[in-house]
């Protein structure tokens, strides 16, 4: 059974950077799109990035683009977040999620395997 675990979130300052790590025991990562999500209480779970099984394809949410870089190490069985100008609105739990997936492609939603979350906090 595959279980994902999250990591690297933690207080970070406005501005500066983080990457978050989701590790992979149980299985293989390779034929699973991989997507990170966000929730803050309150509110809907955002979908913030996701990518293919091979690493081809990138997709974000418009709200995050061009300040999150997600990539994978299938060899590691491992996908990372890179957070980058980290915003106060950027405070939430973070959470990797996986999705058997025959095509090359990843989408923000429809996953089924998922981790426990990594807190981030993005304050002075």
């Amino acid at each position: 059974q595959l279980q994902l675990v999250e990591s690297g979130g933690g207080l970070a300052q406005p501005g500066g950077s983080l990457r978050l790590s989701c590790a992979a025991t149980g299985s293989t990562l390779e034929g699973y799109a991989i997507g990170w999500f966000r929730h803050v209480p309150g509110k809907e779970r955002e979908g913030v990035a996701c990518i293919s099984k091979s690493g081809i394809i990138e997709t974000y949410a418009n709200s995050v683009e061009g300040r999150f870089t997600i990539s994978r190490e299938n060899a590691d069985n491992t996908v990372y977040l890179r957070i980058d100008s980290l915003k106060p609105e950027d405070t939430a739990m973070y959470y990797c999620a996986a999705q058997p997936f025959d095509q090359e492609n990843c989408h923000l939603y429809g996953y089924t395997f998922w981790g426990q979350g990594t807190q981030v906090t993005v304050s002075s």
